[in-house]
């Protein structure tokens, strides 16, 4: 069965869509694996996320934390994104059903972060990312800042709780960014 011109190029497209999707992001330094929803309510828990705080979200992908932290636990959300599609995904959410006011989207390098505001850190990052953050973390968190890890802890730092069955690390910043101590 041949299929009509316009098929095949709709077809080709889609497969190229999709596989640019789950692929790029080894280009831009992680694979892309969204967290599932136990997972994100075990972080959003585990790092006491609420109305007075202002989480990062490294890696945001398409949002599964930025939103539900916005609108369920009423957090100001800066989600962090290297890769464009993820983006503009994360922008079109934040446009036709996101709370616009506690959203905010940085396409850009999370090396490239300022940390001082934040007072959460969600992170489902690789080992060497983890690595590279944790020097940024530990000159910049302010006291009692909290970082949320799904799968990867932070290297050298002690978790203040582990959640085996879901792979979440949450750290409570003890120092300061004058002063810095590590959790544990």
């Amino acid at each position: 069965m041949d299929l009509p011109p316009l098929a095949a190029v709709l077809l080709l497209l889609a497969i190229a869509f999709v596989l640019y999707f789950v692929f790029a992001t080894f280009v831009f330094g992680a694979g892309y694996q969204p967290a599932p929803r136990r997972v994100v309510e075990r972080m959003l828990e585990g790092g006491a996320v609420g109305p007075s705080d202002r989480v990062y979200d490294l890696g945001a992908g398409t949002g599964a934390i930025v939103f539900r932290a916005a609108r369920e636990r009423k957090a100001t959300v800066v989600a962090v994104e290297v890769e464009p599609i993820r983006v503009a995904i994360l922008r079109l959410r934040r446009a036709f059903g996101g709370p616009r006011e506690r959203v905010e989207v940085r396409w850009g390098n999370m090396f490239d972060l300022d940390f001082r505001p934040a007072t959460v850190v969600m992170a489902f990052l690789w080992p060497g990312a983890m690595a590279r953050l944790r020097p940024m973390f530990e000159s910049q968190l302010s006291h009692g800042a909290r970082v949320v890890s799904h799968w990867h802890p932070v290297p050298g730092w002690t978790p203040d709780e582990f959640d085996a069955e879901t792979r979440v690390y949450v750290y409570r910043w003890q120092g300061s960014p004058s002063a810095p101590t590590a959790p544990g």
